[in-house]
């Protein structure tokens, strides 16, 4: 059975997207088979920087390593079971046709809270939340104090991977490994980051999840998603000298495979 990667967090602008589009592509060019889905069926970011990758690559005539990408197929109100829910059918029909064909599938979710992300997390294998340097999105795993030192509980998110944990367990299956990734982070080491910084690991014990460095914030992820192109592409498309930029980069997101842990993923960039 193919390997599921969901990238979940119920909050926008975290970088799901972005951390979506270069894991599947870097898994992609390691030579795994890679499907990938997008639920957030109205923006669909995912879904339209796979789109702009394959009409750049058709209109240049140059061949990358690429995922494939499926949407959800729609499911005839007329062939459900009594109490089946159409969107839990559309994503189980997706995840099915993809595993004949792939080794890894990578879910992006919406920055909100859908059924279709509440299923898609009791599906993942490894799950992936980006979360910005920011109390505002740490709110979502727990609610802390007004000092930012003590964490009184968990928070509406947490309670929703605590769940899917829960499904998986009735199920019998494996335990879901949960990576919180700390994106956008400033290159200062102000107050904020330090309280951010130790409420996360004291968080990380209490619930159970591993953190993880993600993306810092750079230019560069936003120049590349009109062309569909990851930071991996970059030397194939001609740039022969990486900027300082985009060499810290490619090793954020080194650092970030290392840390996922990935089954039979040799890490090759």
């Amino acid at each position: 059975m193919a390997h599921i990667i969901v990238v979940g967090n119920e909050k926008g602008g975290a970088g799901k997207s972005t951390v979506s589009m270069h894991v599947a592509t870097a898994l992609s060019r390691m030579g795994h088979r890679t499907g990938t889905l997008d639920l957030d069926l109205r923006q669909k970011s995912l879904g339209r920087y796979i789109e702009n990758r394959r009409k750049y690559l058709d209109k240049t005539g140059i061949d990358l390593p690429s995922p494939l990408y499926q949407d959800l197929p729609e499911i005839e109100a007329d062939t459900l079971a009594p109490g089946e829910n159409a969107y839990d059918h559309r994503l189980s029909q997706a995840v099915a046709e993809l595993e004949t064909s792939a080794d890894f599938i990578v879910i992006d979710c919406p920055g909100s809270h859908t059924r279709l992300a509440q299923v898609a997390h009791s599906l993942a294998d490894t799950l992936v939340t980006p979360l910005n340097d920011s109390f505002v999105d740490f709110d979502l795993l727990a609610r802390i104090d007004n000092d930012g030192e003590k964490i009184l509980g968990p928070s509406v998110y947490s309670e929703m991977v605590w769940s899917a944990r829960q499904l998986r367990a009735q199920a019998g299956l494996p335990p879901i490994d949960w990576i919180v990734l700390r994106n956008r982070l400033g290159a200062q080491q102000m107050v904020n980051k330090m309280k951010m910084e130790k409420a996360i690991e004291r968080l990380a014990k209490r619930i159970g999840f591993r953190v993880a460095p993600g993306f810092s914030e750079r230019v560069v992820f936003r120049e590349l998603f009109p062309r569909g192109l990851t930071l991996l592409d970059l030397r194939d498309m001609g740039v022969k000298q990486l900027n300082i930029s985009n060499v810290a980069a490619r090793q954020e997101l080194r650092d970030l495979f290392k840390a996922l842990k990935l089954p039979d993923v040799e890490i090759k960039f």
